[in-house]
């Protein structure tokens, strides 16, 4: 497709996250008419004078709790969106998702090791241990996945590296499962952390992550020609002057580091890194270099838009994120397995 193509995709792109985010920044069960905050936003710009109509008590409202959740979600979203095309392009498996290496299954025991060793002290941590925990413990899964991996073979074949993904995440599963059995008292927080919310979230939390995921992202981005190569072969990209263990290793880490980083606040949010890429092949085509960033501006809008219904079906309850991209997404994903529209 034409460079003239690829722009108009990324304009739409970026207008579907804007759209996005001020649907997010505006609803909500408490604060400003709905109608009132884009306008309140624009008067906020040095160079537009809008009377809103907002007050000072309901502009708190919207900047200090709705936009940091907006935010915040539009990182998580675009992230997770962004690691799973990285992920199916590097394995060239299009049924992988930014969780294959054990990111979650290695955060869900972190998280479940600070709930219940490190809540009791958590007021000496410089940090809140929980997130702290799981970015570790995140990290340090996949790196063991890819060492268990590489001592096998799973620098030359990545189904190799896949099926150490898949070994590392059933024995961290066995530990949190046991480790939970032997505390039940802290059953219902790691549970509600492993359906994922981004309700609580704080500029806090989204300076935390934003350098994570801006080195991530920018680093996927220049590789994302290079998944194209990949698509024709380990032999073959090599005979075209690629180092195929260095590339493979270069985006599995930068796709890591970024979804350690969301998971670790986000909790488990599951479908968005494996529905996303594949609406985007349907719609713009198989082609990394229009994948890759795609995934991230329609990962991010996504994301805050399902983040929406969550907040207002149960209320003044919530519904957790997690439920919601479930519901949206396994029904998408048995239609695209139906149809057979699985693009490689």
């Amino acid at each position: 497709m034409s460079d003239r193509a690829d722009r108009w995709w990324l304009v739409a792109g970026g207008l579907f996250l804007l759209l996005s985010l001020l649907i997010g920044a505006s609803i909500g069960p408490a604060g400003p008419d709905s109608w009132r905050v884009p306008l309140a936003l624009f008067d906020r710009l040095p160079i537009v004078g809008i009377d809103s109509g907002v007050t000072d008590a309901q502009w708190n409202i919207v900047w200090q709790i709705r936009m940091p959740r907006v935010v915040l979600g539009a990182l998580v979203g675009g992230m997770l969106s962004i690691a799973g095309a990285s992920y199916q392009g590097v394995f060239r498996n299009p049924l992988v998702d930014p969780y294959l290496l054990g990111a979650a299954s290695g955060a869900g025991l972190g998280a479940t090791l600070a709930l219940t060793i490190g809540r009791a002290s958590s007021a000496t941590w410089p940090v809140d241990p929980v997130p702290a925990t799981a970015f570790v413990f995140a990290v340090g899964t996949v790196l063991v996945t890819y060492l268990v991996g590489a001592s096998f073979g799973g620098n030359r074949s990545g189904i190799t590296l896949v099926l150490a993904g898949v070994a590392v995440v059933s024995f961290t599963t066995a530990i949190q499962t046991f480790v939970l059995q032997r505390n039940l008292d802290v059953v219902r927080e790691v549970f509600q952390w492993i359906l994922g919310r981004l309700s609580g979230a704080t500029w806090g939390d989204v300076r935390l992550v934003v350098p994570y995921v801006a080195v991530s992202c920018i680093v996927l981005i220049l590789f994302r020609r290079k998944l194209d190569v990949l698509r024709v072969g380990d032999e073959e990209a090599s005979t075209l002057g690629m180092s195929v263990p260095r590339t493979r290793m270069t985006i599995v880490v930068a796709a890591t580091l970024g979804t350690a980083a969301v998971v670790s606040v986000s909790g488990l949010i599951g479908f968005v890194g494996l529905v996303v890429p594949h609406t985007i092949r349907l719609m713009a085509g198989a082609s990394y270099r229009r994948v890759v960033p795609l995934s991230l501006l329609f990962g991010a809008g996504f994301l805050v838009l399902a983040d929406v219904p969550g907040r207002m079906l149960t209320n003044p309850a919530e519904t957790p994120i997690g439920v919601v991209t479930a519901f949206i997404g396994a029904p998408f994903f048995i239609f695209l397995l139906r149809t057979r529209q699985i693009a490689r």
